[in-house]
């Protein structure tokens, strides 16, 4: 007897530093290094579905922020950013949590943190929206509110390096393939997750994310 095994395998691709601060010039851009910073989650960090977040209780202060996703959609390996377009087809909003108290840490010991960005439930995926429906990437309204109050809020035009020059970069090392995710940069402020908080994030006014944290 023959059995068949398949297995999806996908990757998280972030961008960090890629957004200039959302705080009415109370602080100056971030600098522009010429490329993006990235740092990658494992498939076993996706929340979805609207599940809620349970915090670990082992790894001290969690703090999370809002950012745009889009879905890679076809294989593709060192990809023109003028045809980067055609390897995505859809957006929502992503949260992505990290361990800081552990990252700050290890970063002080120089020692990596990618376990602080990759545990379990470390990237919340919120419902997608085909971007046929979403004239300028480039021009989209995000917005977190948590306990029903604006905590975050900024357009994608702030980006420092735009969607598709991100998987231009990121192709060039690594092939993406069909069911990647690529999340595009954090909104500021970083806040602290906290048992009972309710996360609702808004795409252009849709709300395309909604859970808890436990």
């Amino acid at each position: 007897m023959c059995f068949l095994s398949i297995f999806v395998l996908m990757k998280i691709v972030c961008a960090g530093e890629n957004r200039r601060q959302d705080n009415n010039g109370a602080f100056e851009p971030l600098i522009d290094t010429g490329c993006p910073t990235i740092y990658m989650k494992p498939d076993s960090c996706i929340l979805r579905n609207r599940k809620p977040f349970f915090i670990p209780d082992h790894m001290g202060r969690i703090d999370f922020s809002c950012q745009l996703a889009v879905r890679i959609n076809r294989l593709g390996k060192s990809i023109s950013e003028r045809f980067a377009s055609r390897y995505w087809d859809a957006v929502t909003l992503g949260i992505d949590f990290v361990a800081s108290d552990l990252k700050n840490k290890l970063a002080e010991n120089g020692l990596p943190w990618d376990i602080c960005c990759g545990f379990d439930g470390a990237a919340v995926i919120g419902d997608w929206i085909d971007k046929d429906r979403m004239e300028d990437i480039q021009n989209l309204d995000l917005r977190l509110d948590v306990d029903n109050s604006t905590i975050q809020s900024s357009n994608t035009c702030n980006m420092i390096h735009s969607v598709d020059s991100i998987i231009e970069y990121v192709s060039r090392f690594c092939t993406l393939k069909t069911g990647d995710i690529i999340f595009s940069g954090a909104l500021n402020p970083l806040t602290e997750a906290v048992i009972g908080q309710h996360l609702q994030g808004y795409l252009n006014g849709v709300n395309v994310l909604d859970f808890h944290v436990r």
